[in-house]
């Protein structure tokens, strides 16, 4: 299935059915009064996050997502139906932006139902408002209208541990090790081309899920290469693992790698450097020069780095890395338990004609 994270949709709300001025008019009962029926409520639009979702492919084919509009009173009091909601299927991590200020609308995490907009309210029909001074009342309210724009939904994946680096650190052989994802591993820069899942699962803690992003370069966070499309998936994770390739064969020293992926990080979002953070020194068993990597370690933990030494191939340092992240992940998740959650507001227009008959 293709990999889409970014899509821009048409959403509109229900509107309100307008109410209805009506009269009974049946033989020998003269002056009837009113019997106008009220308009039915608009359709809500909700945005449901789905587990077995990982793409926002369907949604770039249906770019037009409407509720239904409430049906309008009649008389006899007769209320119009309600509009059906609309449940729109979205993967966890989901976040919707309004398209003009790019501010977050919001955020689908959990596998609920989330108010998006709410439909119109049903205008109030002529009976509603007979009073002892006006017997007979000719005007009735019309429906509220529902929210009608264009958002753009933004996948980030719902990772534990991000990993970041260079292209060809070997992102892909570790995840591949650890886990049972399988992606393309090639000796060519940008092998992966989206972001690949695995589950990590290790003997007396809970499984956490990595998270293979596509390689970072010099520039990413201004759209340079791959990076800077993808850098937004690492935001949510609850740690970070920069890897660093110290067989000799990278373009770049591994120090000034390091540097330059802490910078990337930092100007894309600040935050990101704020998250529990190591560093992997990769592909050891092409390694040469011990006292290289001596002097590249103390560098690191001089820096205020945790630094493991690993081998995807030969599995030597990989069992104290997983240990490491695993005890990181679940001190986050008892951190995230303990923090008590925003209470969330329902979405209601600015501007309500019931103000008007109120």
């Amino acid at each position: 299935m293709k990999f889409v994270d970014s899509v821009k949709i048409h959403v509109r709300s229900g509107n309100g059915g307008a109410g209805c001025t009506a009269f009974r008019r049946e033989k020998y009962i003269p002056l009837g009064g009113p019997n106008g029926g009220d308009g039915g409520k608009g359709g809500d639009v909700f945005l449901l996050g789905d587990l077995g979702k990982n793409t926002l492919l369907d949604l770039s084919f249906q770019q037009h997502q409407h509720a239904q509009h409430g049906a309008n009173g009649s008389g006899s009091d007769k209320h119009g139906g309600n509009g059906k909601d609309l449940h729109i299927r979205v993967p966890l991590g989901t976040v919707v932006k309004d398209i003009e200020t790019g501010e977050i609308i919001l955020e689908v995490v959990e596998t609920k139902d989330y108010l998006l907009y709410p439909g119109g309210r049903g205008g109030r029909g002529n009976a509603r408002f007979k009073t002892s001074t006006n017997r007979a009342p000719e005007y009735h309210q019309p429906g509220e209208p529902g929210h009608d724009c264009w958002v753009r939904l933004e996948l980030k994946l719902m990772a534990d541990v991000g990993l970041v680096g260079f292209p060809n650190a070997g992102k892909s052989t570790l995840i591949s090790s650890v886990s049972q994802a399988r992606p393309k591993i090639a000796d060519y820069p940008f092998t992966t081309l989206v972001p690949q899942l695995g589950v990590v699962k290790i003997a007396n803690l809970d499984p956490f899920v990595i998270a293979d992003i596509p390689g970072i370069i010099a520039g990413a966070h201004d759209g340079r290469g791959l990076g800077g499309r993808f850098l937004r998936h690492i935001e949510r994770t609850a740690s970070l693992l920069l890897l660093l390739d110290v067989s000799g064969f990278s373009e770049n020293p591994p120090q000034e790698e390091y540097a330059t992926l802490i910078e990337e990080l930092e100007l894309f979002s600040p935050k990101l450097l704020e998250k529990s953070r190591a560093i992997a020194l990769t592909k050891m068993d092409s390694a040469t020069d011990n006292d290289e990597l001596d002097e590249l370690e103390k560098f690191l933990e001089d820096a205020g780095e945790t630094v493991f030494r690993v081998s995807s191939v030969s599995k030597d340092g990989i069992p104290e890395l997983l240990h490491y992240l695993g005890d990181v992940v679940k001190k986050e998740r008892l951190l995230e338990t303990e923090t008590p959650p925003k209470k969330e507001e329902a979405v209601l227009p600015v501007d309500s004609i019931w103000d008007d008959f109120n």
